[in-house]
């Protein structure tokens, strides 16, 4: 009846002695209905067994009793009472050694699981480190004892027993340990505090560590930029064209081999500030601002001198080969033109100091006029070379040739026996001409011949140096032409040996006047060199090369038409894949802003979008194979299509780098929403009052469209100063960097912030305040007895002296330290 009293908490009646069973029924059932009222199942226990003395069936009620009121309401992490009671015990007793709670029998009967839950609450009951494994009986009733009287836990067991019953009552056993959980239910808000700031703690060491990665990168990246800068900004010109060649493949191993890898670095560099701040975004702390000159903004911008320090690069040793191989042509023409101007010379001097005409007869002197009178004309016509040479030199100089005081040299004295010669030919016509009046008559055919035969001589010369001059073209139009100018000049061999005869006939027919008239003709014709005998063998060369010049321009028009065939299938399939590319990086914009189904189903559709892309990557090594075909047959254009290898490269790396944040953007927004708890419908009404304001589908926002957009989701936002003020906070936490744009990461971070509940500096300073049992400060003691080893050093390190009135030696701020972890202050 008592027991009954104090389950109901009503006064029962005292039965009478004729009354007895009837009163003890009706107590006991309002006992029961008491019981039933607060949701006990009470299954076949009526009244009547209990006051008949039923045994099994009154422990079986009583069992039921501890079970709802002392067992059932212990919960931990959401699991069943049993379970969430042996969580409890194992976590509490998990640091000590010979301690491994794993049911509510056998792993007690040592006594250690008792003492351990004790010592971990009040450690300064029990001396843990004297207690053995191979005494129970002492552990048990040192626990007993120590929970009566300290604890006010009745001595519910007997250690006897436990220790004497292979498998101890598991009920018994749960009851009592239930006891301890109800005893030190206190000290499970302070591990709810502990286990809050170590999550805290958590976040910020990942985010540190993730600004530190993204520093370090950015560090290398920069310098990497720094030293190669100057490289290209190098432009020492070198006296070689192999020099200035080694520089090119020096330039072209930077662009094959040096710089992808550093493109793909400084993508991922991005990737890596995104999900950087989008992870501080949702654990609510303030926006990472990397090291003066680190920025992403000063990356791109150190990239961009970097580039254009690049194309300058290029461009100057493009202009340097130029200019050498300018250099080295003018260099040879020099060479060659002073040569054949040498050659010429030599001897002449020593022609115009004769004095032969003083023994000559008559008709003699009339030929040694004759003769000075052709080699002024061959003197006048070599005027043009010396003029040339002395051009080529000046040049030469005007463009810094390393060699140029050699060809100075060699100019000057060219000029200088130019000038002598000029003087000794003006003095051997004077003095041809004072014996003029001795001549009577003169050879004119000899004079004929040689007049027409040195341009037919020279004719002859020109068609054999044309005939094997090495050709250089690029097109079928151009070995067309040739093909066409040869034909043409084919075409005139029929007049030119028509003239040949003509010539021969003039020598044939001063033989025969030398024959007929008996002429005192010493030596040959003395108005030209050129024989009978070298006109028909030139004449015999020049047949003799016009078949071989046949051959060659044919053999250059198959080469031709194999590389017009080359640049037809390299236009080909440049022009699939050129526009195939703008086609996807079109289609990803769209993508991007448009709205089909859920995140997770765009970023499966991404990524098999950029499946479909790498699986692409054969046709563009492909056409890297025919691009190598094109180089090494030397074609340097192609009017079969506008794109160029470089294009294709460009664009492939861009669509690449696209699809690859486009990815990014998409699970940066799965991480906002399922860190905000932000529905899926509230997800697309976001972006699509984004993607209405966005009217040039640009993927962003300027200030004035992020206003509107704003307003249309039900923001009061007016004109007025409060208006505007409000407006400029919303903009400063949008656009931290004061870009002028609201990308849609930023408007989602900003609209799952105003809806979702977060983490803040209040609750971390209540979780402390609990940690350090409500006083204004908290020791390291405390900290270490609380948090893991690691992040209690973490907050030791970090943590301010407390220096308020009721300040203890060693005390830590631990307000300071909760403001500082949310941006409101400094570490």
């Amino acid at each position: 009846m008592l027991l009954l009293e104090v389950i109901s908490g009503e006064r029962l009646a005292k039965p009478e002695r004729g009354k007895m069973r009837v009163h003890k029924i009706s107590n006991v059932n309002k006992a029961l209905d008491f019981i039933a009222s607060k949701g006990v199942k009470l299954v076949s226990i009526g009244a009547e067994e209990i006051v008949d003395g039923n045994v099994k069936m009154t422990l079986g009620m009583i069992w039921t009793i501890i079970l709802r009121f002392a067992i059932q309401d212990i919960s931990v992490e959401e699991t069943s009472a049993k379970e969430g009671l042996l969580l409890w015990c194992q976590r509490k007793t998990a640091p000590y050694k010979n301690v491994n709670i794993q049911n509510f029998h056998i792993s007690w009967k040592d006594g250690l699981g008792f003492c351990a839950l004790i010592h971990r609450h009040r450690p300064e009951l029990i001396d843990y480190g004297k207690l053995r494994k191979d005494d129970p009986l002492t552990n048990l009733n040192t626990a007993f004892d120590v929970a009566e009287k300290y604890l006010d836990i009745p001595k519910m067991l007997d250690a006897e027993d436990i220790v004497g019953t292979a498998r101890p009552d598991e009920k018994a056993i749960m009851t009592y340990v239930s006891s301890f959980y109800h005893a030190f239910s206190g000290a499970q808000k302070a591990e709810t505090a502990a286990n809050r700031i170590c999550k805290v703690l958590a976040v910020n060491q990942e985010n540190e560590q993730l600004m530190e990665d993204y520093e370090k990168l950015a560090s290398d990246l920069l310098e990497w930029i720094r030293r190669t800068i100057p490289w290209l900004e190098n432009r020492a010109p070198e006296n070689t064209m192999h020099a200035m060649q080694q520089k090119l493949e020096d330039f072209r191993d930077y662009r094959r081999l040096h710089k992808p890898p550093k493109v793909q670095e400084k993508c991922q560099l991005e990737i890596n500030f995104n999900t950087l701040q989008t992870k501080l975004r949702l654990s609510n702390r303030p926006a990472f601002m990397p090291s003066e000159g680190r920025m992403v903004s000063d990356i791109n911008n150190a990239w961009g001198c970097l580039e254009q320090a690049e194309k300058g690069y290029e461009e100057w040793l493009l202009n340097e080969i130029r200019r050498l191989e300018r250099l080295d042509h003018l260099a040879e023409k020099f060479r060659q033109k002073a040569s054949i101007h040498e050659a010429w010379t030599d001897g002449k001097e020593a022609m115009l100091r004769q004095k032969d005409y003083e023994t000559a007869t008559l008709s003699e002197i009339k030929a040694l006029l004759k003769k000075h009178e052709a080699f002024e004309s061959d003197l006048a016509a070599h005027q043009d070379r010396v003029e040339q040479i002395a051009a080529i030199a000046q040049e030469l100089n005007e463009l810094d040739y390393y060699d140029s005081p050699s060809v100075n040299a060699r100019c000057q004295k060219i000029c200088d026996q130019w000038d002598n010669l000029g003087a000794l030919t003006q003095k051997r016509r004077e003095a041809l001409e004072r014996t003029e009046k001795l001549l009577e008559t003169i050879d004119q055919l000899y004079l004929e011949y040689a007049k027409r035969a040195a341009p037919f001589n020279n004719w002859m010369e020109g068609a054999m140096e044309d005939l094997q001059d090495t050709f250089i073209v690029h097109t079928i139009e151009e070995i067309q032409g040739l093909t066409t100018a040869h034909e043409q000049f084919k075409a005139t061999l029929p007049d030119a040996d028509k003239e040949r005869l003509a010539i021969l006939g003039i020598h044939n027919e001063v033989s025969k006047i030398v024959q007929t008239y008996h002429v005192n003709m010493a030596g040959t014709n003395p108005y030209t060199t050129i024989t009978p005998q070298e006109i028909n063998g030139k004449w015999d060369h020049v047949r003799q090369l016009v078949p071989r010049r046949d051959q060659a321009l044919t053999e250059e028009h198959a080469r031709q038409q194999h590389n017009e065939r080359l640049r037809k299938q390299f236009g080909a399939q440049a022009n699939v894949i050129g526009p195939w590319i703008q086609t996807k990086m079109e289609e990803i914009g769209r993508i991007s802003i448009e709205m089909h189904g859920t995140l997770e189903d765009q970023l499966n559709h991404l990524r098999q979008y950029e499946k479909s892309i790498v699986n692409y990557k054969p046709k563009i090594d492909q056409l890297e194979g025919d691009h190598q075909l094109i180089q090494e047959a030397l074609i340097f254009d192609n009017k079969h299509t506008n794109y160029t290898m470089e294009h294709i490269r460009v664009g492939w790396e861009q669509l690449l780098t696209t699809i690859a944040r486009t990815i990014n953007e998409v699970e940066n927004q799965i991480l906002t929403r399922d860190a905000k708890g932000i529905s899926q419908e509230q997800m697309n009404e976001f972006r699509a009052s984004f993607n209405h304001f966005d009217r040039d589908h640009s993927g962003t926002l300027g200030p004035e469209e992020f206003k509107a957009c704003l307003i249309s989701l039900g923001y009061d936002i007016g004109n007025d100063p409060q208006g505007e003020a409000e407006f400029a906070r919303i903009m400063s936490i949008v656009d931290p960097n004061r870009l002028g744009v609201v990308t849609f990461q930023a408007f989602i971070d900003f609209m799952s912030r105003e809806t979702a509940d977060t983490d803040t500096a209040d609750q971390v300073m209540a979780s402390f305040k609990i940690l350090a049992g409500d006083k204004n400060y908290i020791t390291v003691d405390e900290l270490r007895r609380e948090l893991p080893p690691d992040q209690a050093e973490y907050c030791i390190a970090r943590m301010a002296p407390y220096t308020g009135p009721d300040a203890v030696p060693g005390a830590l701020d631990y307000m300071s330290f909760s403001t500082a972890l949310y941006g409101e202050s400094d570490l």
